[in-house]
């Protein structure tokens, strides 16, 4: 039984290794882009002209935003964003008071619904923002999160 252990694991190495040397496994294009200005900003504007290239958003309710009202334990806060505006590029969330606002930017493809669930960390209580491109614009929405425990180190 060892032997058969030890045969796959050297094809799969050596099938590896092969791949990485004829070009066909190129780490570049397998990871995605890494916004730096956006991520490293400490303020909210700064956040959003890294991620978006404009940090003027008008408030509009076709975005909304679900979270609890009070989350106990910061360092998992479940959020969902949702908006009916037509043809939405990318999604970006924002938390207000971390220490690096700036929680993730989704892109979307053609045709894909306005929608994205995931979980946050958040330090402090501070609103959610969700910002929405669509038609070439920045639209967004905010909603306040009270945090009881931390999850940033607080």
């Amino acid at each position: 039984m060892q032997r058969r252990h030890f045969l796959k694991n050297t094809m799969a190495t050596g099938a590896a290794v092969l791949a990485a040397s004829s070009g066909l496994l190129v780490p570049g294009q397998v990871l995605a882009a890494y916004n730096q200005a956006a991520f490293d900003a400490k303020d909210v504007p700064s956040a959003i002209k890294g991620a978006l290239g404009s940090d003027s958003a008008e408030a509009s309710d076709k975005i909304k935003i679900k979270a609890p009202d009070i989350a106990e334990n910061g360092a998992v806060v479940p959020v969902t964003i949702s908006s009916t505006l037509g043809d939405v590029k990318s999604i970006t969330l924002i938390s207000e008071k971390n220490g690096t606002p700036l929680v993730a930017k989704f892109n979307l493809g053609a045709g894909s619904e306005a929608y994205v669930s995931t979980r946050i960390k958040m330090g402090k209580t501070s609103n959610i923002i969700a910002i929405c491109e669509s038609g070439g614009k920045l639209y967004k929405a905010h909603k306040e999160v009270k945090v009881t425990i931390g999850g940033c180190g607080g």
